[in-house]
């Protein structure tokens, strides 16, 4: 989720739509060890004993939207995280997590931060599409090393009273931000779940990480053909 224009994808990606050198990766599941931006919230309230009160009081309206949508509950707990933070201040707590968090152990799959690397050495463009909000993604990335991956992502927006969810990059949403960046064809996708589908079934090949016999059958037949399968660690 990115504020505003604080974008850190290119508007114009200078791609070619029949470039057969685009792969695309997952964040959260394929090179991050789990949900980096719900991370990023956690440590939010941790760090704010008026914040979790705040939560506690909008308990009334969050939990029935848990019984009906995950989604929509998910979105009150962000936006009360948020709460009186613009997007300066905003961009500036991102920072400052992102750069404690590449300090964790085990944070991230060694793994595919290994396959990324080799892509890029072997001149393949390289996207990390993800449903992270977009600054948070890019500035791990950033201080692995790795600035010059492109990042389509989550975003946020200024509001009255903070930062509010703008687009939340997940499933189909994937496939329809690359083609507003002018990317409509990849090689090759590495994801981890369902949420991916669409994103794998237009790929060239499509690579399934850490998934399981099941997930791997649902998917594939989601996608009508065979998959890859990795294991990552």
């Amino acid at each position: 989720m990115t504020s505003g224009d604080m974008t850190t994808a290119p508007a114009e990606t200078g791609v070619d739509e029949s470039a057969s050198r685009i792969v695309l990766f997952d964040f959260d599941g394929v090179l991050f060890c789990g949900d980096s931006f719900a991370t990023f919230m956690r440590h939010r309230y941790r760090h704010s004993l008026w914040r979790k009160v705040l939560v506690l009081l909008t308990l009334p309206w969050w939990l029935p939207c848990l019984l009906v949508s995950r989604w929509w509950a998910a979105r009150t707990l962000v936006h009360v995280a948020l709460f009186g933070v613009g997007q300066k201040r905003y961009e500036q707590a991102v920072e400052a997590f992102a750069d404690q968090l590449v300090r964790r152990p085990r944070q991230f799959y060694r793994d595919g931060l290994q396959a990324l690397r080799k892509h890029l050495a072997e001149g393949d463009q390289v996207f990390v599409v993800t449903g992270c909000e977009q600054r948070l993604a890019a500035r791990l990335l950033s201080q692995l090393g790795l600035p010059e991956v492109g990042v389509i992502g989550s975003q946020l927006k200024p509001g009255w009273f903070g930062m509010r969810v703008k687009m939340h990059n997940v499933g189909r949403r994937k496939v329809q931000s690359l083609a507003a960046h002018g990317i409509k064809r990849w090689r090759t996708a590495y994801g981890d779940s369902m949420l991916d589908v669409a994103m794998l079934k237009q790929a060239d090949e499509a690579v399934l990480v850490n998934g399981t016999p099941k997930l791997c059958k649902r998917v594939e037949k989601a996608i009508g053909r065979t998959v890859a399968r990795v294991a990552w660690y």
